[in-house]
């Protein structure tokens, strides 16, 4: 096992993941911005390091920074969290070049399951259901004869890269030289990486994950599975567990694929596939995620595992100490996040002093944060500030206790979507478990109109 990790991240990852090496005995190492010199982080770590400028590329995606202070405190191990350096297979590889463990996959995998024709590819190979669509398109022409196989609806998709960025709707022939170029240039200059493909777009949908968990030996487990439909803009807000629309005979089903998907590519380490769920039954592959997804806190509540900590055992070649028939679940766990944001102001992001704060207690319920009272959030980062998990018998009572806790949770000086979260848990649609990926366009259609 290791006895020295850095944190290569900010926020409330990495105090999440410096409190799992706290629990191991693992001491810990932080590298923080010029921004960032007060952060929770940065305190709580057995060692902190300065890597540079307030802007990500300054100090958070440094890498020869990040490396230097790794070799020089003596790390033998890296944990990227999530975002930042999490799935970048360059920094990966001189991770491997420098003799330091990568908590999570190997430059190669990332590369491979990264580069989502080729993922698509993979899986479609192994049986894995994968949504119709293209291979990489070679230019806007071909593209257009393609576009037309496919069929519109569609949706023009970067090769590479996440977060909903190179990402187009078309609905037409005659939006689709304007979006394809407009994709093409996002996706070049968001991931260095210009390459587009079609998929065919599903309407209505469901988006439906699934954990998985694989050691260095062979041994893969899912941990079920998590839905993640209220989104606006292709960004998460809403998870939980179990999914409130899938039967146990699809569960079941789409274990198997993510389980086979897993062997297909030898994956070791945490990762997730994401699947589209239609609305006659079937389950299609979308991605798979080579790192720690944000919304791990929802399986660890309905688990009892704590994914972090097993991440690290991984890495370190401890193999799993159960098999898939030993995975059990526990009631239901909903995750809100929170972001520093107005709603009613076309989300624009708020940052300030926090002037006041009180967070959310009680049985099975967790706040994941960075904040603290008279804390300071700066304007360079991503708005998400906590999150907000709680767990329950059934839907029903998690879905009560997350209104409570909300209600309780309290934050001044900055703006947050607090109030947003407690109107969409009230949705007819939220409560029957009925919402689909496009809930988001009507809830805030019908808001706007009120």
């Amino acid at each position: 096992m290791f006895s020295k990790i850095l944190v290569a991240n900010r926020g409330e990852i990495a105090v999440r993941i410096i409190r799992a090496c706290r629990e191991m005995g693992i001491e810990t190492v932080a590298i923080y911005s010029t921004a960032d010199k007060d952060a929770m982080h940065v305190q709580l770590a057995d060692e902190s390091y300065c890597v540079g400028g307030a802007r990500v590329a300054e100090s958070y995606l440094n890498m020869p920074a990040i490396l230097t202070v790794a070799l020089e405190s003596g790390a033998q191990a890296i944990h990227p969290g999530y975002g930042l350096l999490s799935e970048n297979a360059k920094f990966v590889k001189l991770c491997e070049e420098c003799n330091i463990e990568f908590i999570g996959p190997t430059s190669d995998m990332i590369n491979l399951l990264g580069d989502k024709d080729m993922a698509r590819k993979t899986m479609r190979a192994a049986g894995v259901p994968v949504t119709p669509g293209t291979d990489v398109l070679e230019d806007v022409e071909s593209a257009k004869r393609l576009a037309e196989e496919v069929g519109y609806p569609l949706l023009i998709k970067a090769r590479s890269g996440g977060g909903g960025r190179g990402i187009r709707l078309v609905s037409s022939p005659e939006e689709f030289e304007n979006a394809y170029n407009s994709a093409c240039a996002e996706a070049q200059s968001a991931f260095g990486d210009g390459a587009l493909y079609i998929e065919k777009f599903l309407k209505p949908v469901k988006h439906i994950e699934m954990q998985l968990l694989c050691d260095k030996h062979g041994n893969a487990i899912c941990l079920g599975e998590r839905e993640c439909s209220v989104q606006r803009h292709n960004q998460k807000l809403i998870e939980e567990s179990p999914s409130p629309s899938i039967s146990a005979k699809t569960r079941r089903a789409m274990i198997d694929a993510a389980i086979k998907a897993a062997h297909a590519v030898n994956y070791n380490s945490v990762g997730t596939v994401e699947f589209l769920y239609d609305k006659d039954g079937n389950f299609y592959f979308m991605e798979m995620n080579t790192r720690l997804q944000v919304e791990h806190g929802v399986t660890e509540m309905v688990t009892g595992m704590d994914i972090v900590q097993w991440q690290i055992r991984v890495a370190a070649g401890v193999k799993l100490n159960r098999k898939q028939e030993n995975v059990y679940f526990h009631g239901h766990a909903i995750e809100c996040r929170i972001n520093a944001e107005d709603p009613d102001h076309g989300y624009r992001p708020s940052c300030g002093k926090i002037t006041r704060l009180h967070v959310p207690g009680g049985s099975f319920v967790r706040f994941d944060t960075a904040l603290y009272q008279d804390y300071s959030i700066p304007p360079f980062y991503d708005s998400m500030i906590g999150k907000v998990i709680v767990q329950g018998r059934t839907r029903e009572l998690a879905i009560r206790k997350m209104k409570m806790a909300l209600s309780e949770l309290s934050v001044i000086g900055v703006m947050v979507n607090r109030d947003l979260m407690i109107d969409i848990l009230s949705e007819k649609e939220f409560l029957d478990g009925t919402y689909t990926t496009d809930f988001m366009e009507g809830f805030e259609k019908r808001k706007s109109e009120k």
